[in-house]
């Protein structure tokens, strides 16, 4: 069971992120915080906490002191952030002060759930949408487009159908229906892909595929 501690500042959305992470039996919000210094106060408790969830902006102690908080007196608990904020200076921020993932709060409750499972599992992960929009950028400099493939890997037939899908923009729902397969199934297969690859999270997966010619 994935033991969350939410720390977002409007009720309503609160209440709202809580119901959706809720709906996957494996998670569970064992605690909710207005802001920076009530997460604080919950984690001095010694409740158990795997991750905390945070929007950026809150009263008192905002997100990005709680994650120089939490790197200093708690290391062992991963931290996302929440954010409506789709600026990459406050991506950079969050990742160099100690997050582990970084969502908007247009993400679905499908990526919303698998981002926190991957981040769980040792991963980081940049939601689909800003992955997608720096990875345009980086596409653009083809000058410095130089071998990615350190070695050959071997992919299944499905493994690539998936990998293609996935750089449209499908949802691992919609390529669970596209493909008459079990949603489980697709999340195993990107499970795997980013693993094999090396990849950090989907837009350096796609990246990797580009560069190394297996989507066009």
């Amino acid at each position: 069971m994935l033991q969350i501690l939410l720390a977002e500042d409007h009720n309503i959305v609160r209440n709202g992120i809580k119901m959706l992470l809720e709906t996957d039996k494996e998670i569970h919000v064992v605690a909710e915080a207005e802001n920076g210094v009530q997460a604080l106060a919950y984690l001095a408790t010694g409740a158990k906490v795997d991750l905390v969830l945070a929007d950026i902006n809150m009263p008192e102690l905002d997100g990005i002191m709680l994650l120089k908080e939490l790197k200093e007196h708690y290391p062992s608990t991963i931290a996302v952030m929440l954010s409506m904020h789709d600026n990459e200076k406050y991506v950079t921020q969050a990742f160099e002060a100690g997050a582990k993932g970084y969502l908007l709060k247009s993400v679905g409750a499908e990526e919303l759930i698998f981002a926190l499972k991957h981040v769980n599992s040792g991963g980081k992960y940049l939601c689909s949408e800003l992955a997608m929009r720096m990875l345009g950028k980086c596409s653009q400099n083809t000058t410095r487009t130089t071998a990615y493939l350190q070695e050959p890997h071997d992919f299944s037939n499905r493994e690539l159908e998936i990998l293609a899908l996935i750089a449209e923009g499908l949802t691992n729902t919609e390529i669970s229906e596209r493909l008459f397969i079990s949603k489980r199934t697709v999340e195993g297969h990107r499970q795997t892909l980013i693993e094999k690859t090396g990849s950090r999270n989907t837009a350096a997966l796609i990246h990797y595929a580009i560069l190394n010619g297996l989507i066009h």
